[in-house]
């Protein structure tokens, strides 16, 4: 006759039987770490689209979870959300599939309109949010009132598309946030309800912001060229400028979260474009960066192992920001 050997909790000591999924006195998993590797597995496949490993490594992770805890569930509806994508996916691909090479053209243009469609939704959800209209509408109210309407819902709709940048990031991370809070003279800010995993989430979320205001001013820039109308040009110039003030890597700012993930090489990198920047387009936004980066160099809150994609998208931000800015000056003062 076996027995069963029963080890302890690493957490509170009680007594747990081989079969334990988690303790009965302190709720620990007992598979805590396997489950949290399992996760970043399933979560990084997610991120590069591979969802079938996503789905296998989740599947592997609820077995490691009580049926009636709350990780248990969430990661059911993890692995269900994937089999909808999965399916919706096979069932397109083979009605596109029948047309031939035609349809191979539509499914590939499909698959774009959708992520557009689902990027636009997403960024309209927001607007759902009672504080975020009601903050948005008096924040229009104080610039409207300077500037004229015109200049201020353009405003108004970059730092909003901004800051929903960060709440597309978080929700990736699966980082609870509030919804975007609008504050008149100083912009808008999400307050996190808890912490990133590490560094590097809490630097791509971060610069997600900057990615995607960049993406709202150079819309307005084409909307400028396109119309010839001074206002386009304005918030064009406006949203780059700020989102680039946005990436001094010092205290809050998104440019100092960016810089929690850089080693000290890295900051040099940094330091040296946005050097290099200022010299070609003498904006005086750069030379801040430089000298935000030169400090934080010197500093010693740099890991011990960098993130190559946060330091490109830094570095691309600062490159396509300040050209922004240097054309639309340049078209400014040429047209007007």
């Amino acid at each position: 006759m076996l027995s069963a050997i029963s080890t302890p909790c690493s957490n509170c000591g009680s007594a747990l039987t081989p079969q334990a999924l988690s303790c009965s006195s302190c709720g620990k998993l007992t598979h805590a770490q396997e489950f949290e590797t399992l996760s970043q597995h399933a979560k990084l496949a997610g991120q590069s689209k591979d969802w079938n490993g996503a789905k296998l490594a989740w599947e592997r992770a609820l077995a490691l979870l009580p049926p009636d805890s709350s990780e248990y569930r969430t990661v059911k509806a993890r692995i269900q959300n994937i089999d909808l994508q999965l399916s919706d996916k096979h069932v397109w691909a083979k009605r596109m599939g029948k047309l031939g090479p035609v349809g191979v053209v539509l499914w590939k243009f499909k698959t774009v309109a959708l992520l557009v469609l689902a990027k636009g939704k997403f960024v309209l959800l927001g607007l759902t949010k009672l504080s975020t209209l009601t903050s948005m509408l008096l924040f229009l109210g104080v610039y409207w009132s300077m500037f004229g309407w015109q200049f201020a819902l353009g405003f108004v709709l970059s730092i909003y598309i901004h800051e929903m940048g960060h709440v597309m990031a978080l929700r990736k991370y699966g980082i609870a946030a509030s919804a975007p809070m609008f504050i008149p003279f100083v912009g808008a800010i999400v307050r996190l309800k808890q912490y990133p995993a590490n560094v590097i989430q809490d630097a791509r979320v971060g610069l997600a912001g900057p990615i995607w205001g960049f993406g709202a001013a150079v819309f307005a820039w084409i909307c400028a060229l396109i119309t010839g109308l001074p206002i386009w040009y304005a918030i064009a110039h406006t949203g780059a400028w700020i989102n680039l003030f946005n990436l001094i890597p010092i205290w809050q700012l998104d440019g100092g979260r960016g810089f929690r993930a850089l080693t000290r090489t890295q900051r040099g990198m940094a330091l040296g474009v946005a050097f290099t920047m200022w010299v070609v387009t003498q904006e005086t936004m750069l030379l801040l960066i430089a000298l935000g980066a030169g400090y934080r160099l010197i500093s010693k809150d740099y890991p011990a192992e960098g993130d190559n994609i946060t330091l490109t998208q830094y570095i691309g931000l600062i490159v396509l920001l300040s050209m922004l800015v240097l054309m639309n000056t340049q078209t400014i003062h040429a047209r007007f």
